[in-house]
């Protein structure tokens, strides 16, 4: 089952989010997903709410890449350790593209349930993607 349920994570990463194929989100999620992410006001919930999230990024970098640097697999639970890359071609959350290439880690749990993930728990450092793309000046580049 751990092998199995590691499979359905990399594909969420792989055909989701590096190749953006949104068609996918209904076969790998729940109806009943919910995401957490502490960036976000708000958990995402249902396919929908997952299409919406991944779309969100997609956009915001069209040649967004994830890579998976490890994972494990324990019961229900996947854990994975990933670099995420792209150019900030388009807007993210009111802040207008700068072209700027990013390069930000992250992990997530995924919990799965009846062969779908049905809830992720994301951490990533956002604030490394802030000062990435300008929205927060980086260490030493702040004005006086």
């Amino acid at each position: 089952m751990s092998e199995a349920n590691k499979a359905l994570v990399r594909r969420e990463v792989e055909e989701v989010f590096s190749k953006g194929n949104l068609d996918a989100v209904g076969e790998i999620y729940a109806p009943g997903y919910i995401g957490h992410e502490p960036t976000s006001p708000e958990d995402t919930r249902g396919i929908e709410g997952a299409r919406r999230f991944a779309a969100t990024y997609r956009e915001a970098f069209p040649d967004f890449e994830v890579t998976i640097e490890d994972q494990f697999a324990e019961g229900d639970k996947v854990a994975t350790r990933f670099t995420a890359r792209g150019t900030h071609d388009g807007e993210l959350e009111g802040i207008a593209p700068t072209g700027n290439r990013v390069e930000i880690a992250g992990l997530a749990i995924s919990r799965i349930e009846g062969g779908k993930v049905a809830e992720d728990w994301t951490v990533f450092d956002a604030l490394g993607l802030m000062q990435q793309i300008g929205a927060i000046p980086a260490p030493g580049h702040a004005e006086a």
